[in-house]
């Protein structure tokens, strides 16, 4: 028996020298993998395209994460051929990275919704949310009528990206301070629009509930997923990504 063959013998029979040595090696790795990461800016390459969300997108995206919606829907598609046939180019990390929290989701009741901006018109996604099984007579999704009726109270969206602007989501000073302004234009197709399109590269701007009369929480939640996969050129964006 080889005196190295002993020595590993007697740290496996020995508990306490044992977690200490596992703990040891633990704490090192740990350091090896944690320590680098404060001394960069974003562990996420950039990709064109992405901007954060406008402050009506990000009141619907708030009505989604409150309905739940993310327990039946992902927004994650893996990069296998079956998941790119059906839902669309696989995600990019950096289509996530302005997500606090991320929406990947866990679990597929319904479809990955990573791509279903501009996949659908307004009316088909009011008349869905109105009534799931008039347009798809399989779904089990419950209806959410009640938001076409009920009016948009979104807060004081300047509050809002303040707070996000903390958490690393690169918002301007004027985007922050006209959060609110921002956030009635864009739900209404006859103001001007050209600040906001310039803060807001490719922001759409319409009424999306087919009610100009009222601003609704349909009107933010359809504006919201109207938006999902739709910033990036994923060729080029794809290509931004891959390892220097």
């Amino acid at each position: 028996m080889t005196t190295l063959t002993q020595k590993h013998k007697r740290i496996e029979r020995n508990v306490t020298l044992l977690a200490v040595l596992a703990l040891i090696t633990v704490i090192i790795g740990g350091i090896v993998e944690i320590a680098p990461l404060f001394w960069i800016d974003n562990t996420v390459e950039e990709v064109e395209g992405v901007r954060p969300y406008t402050p009506l997108e990000l009141a619907g995206r708030n009505i989604y994460i409150r309905e739940g919606c993310y327990t039946c829907h992902s927004q994650m598609i893996r990069p296998f051929r079956d998941e790119v046939e059906r839902y669309g180019h696989y995600s990019l990390a950096a289509e996530s990275m302005y997500d606090h929290p991320f929406q990947w989701g866990s679990k597929r009741t319904g479809p990955d919704l990573a791509r279903v901006g501009g996949r659908y018109s307004d009316e088909w996604h009011v008349q869905h949310l109105t009534d799931p099984r008039s347009v798809v007579p399989e779904s089990i999704m419950p209806p959410y009528a009640f938001l076409a009726k009920k009016e948009l109270k979104a807060g004081d969206m300047s509050a809002h990206l303040r707070a996000m602007y903390r958490v690393g989501v690169p918002y301007s000073k004027e985007a922050i301070e006209k959060a609110n302004e921002d956030l009635l234009t864009q739900a209404d197709p006859m103001a001007s629009t050209t600040e906001l399109e310039k803060r807001y590269p490719k922001a759409q701007v319409r009424d999306f509930d087919g009610n100009p009369d009222k601003l609704t929480e349909m009107d933010a939640l359809v504006a919201y997923l109207q938006m999902i996969g739709t910033l990036v050129d994923f060729e080029a964006g794809e290509a931004q990504e891959q390892p220097r």
